[in-house]
């Protein structure tokens, strides 16, 4: 079962964080191949942007797993986050983040989170990175839905998940993470 971890970053926890960036890949290591998608949100994508969240989605036996994945991890016990949307994902597109070769030049990569609303599901698009639904941890209720785009700005990349009247939707800059000067895992 995949799970999807979004830790929002607590204001002013960016020196924390990054004090942290060791114990936080070591603990990512020890999950290095269940892991479908991971990396942060910034405030941007110059190479001043700051970071304003952590993003996982990992493959885990059971909710227990997920729970100890999402409160046991460095950034989370030192405090970083202020706070954690923890949910059980479906991976509509059946990939990875390193199953996505179709880049292209000019467009940034952003995480775009929806909850609730009613709108249709996203047309197909060369743009998606990663796209599934979000669900109760119990898998009964459906939250909303999840994807990882590439898109010429912030704007364009609400676009690709459509929420319909009633729900709301959020676009962060994001980028792909991993430990640096290593490829990463598959």
């Amino acid at each position: 079962m995949e799970y999807f971890v979004y830790g929002r970053d607590r204001p002013g926890s960016f020196g924390l964080k990054m004090s942290l960036n060791g114990e936080h890949w070591s603990f990512m290591d020890g999950y290095g191949e269940l892991l479908v998608a991971r990396g942060p949100t910034l405030t941007g994508h110059g190479d001043d942007a700051e970071s304003t969240g952590s993003l996982h989605i990992v493959d885990l036996p059971d909710e227990e797993a997920a729970r100890t994945f999402a409160y046991e991890e460095p950034y989370y016990r030192a405090g970083v986050f202020e706070s954690v949307l923890l949910c059980r994902f479906h991976n509509v597109l059946g990939r990875t983040m390193w199953d996505f070769t179709e880049a292209v030049d000019g467009y940034g990569r952003f995480l775009v989170i929806t909850t609730g609303g009613s709108g249709p599901a996203p047309a197909p698009s060369k743009h998606l990175i990663v796209y599934g639904e979000l669900l109760s941890l119990d898998g009964e209720t459906r939250i909303g839905r999840a994807a990882m785009v590439e898109a010429p700005d912030r704007e364009a990349a609400a676009t690709l998940l459509p929420v319909g009247a009633d729900g709301r939707t959020e676009s962060h800059p994001w980028r792909f993470g991993g430990r640096p000067g290593k490829t990463p895992i598959k």
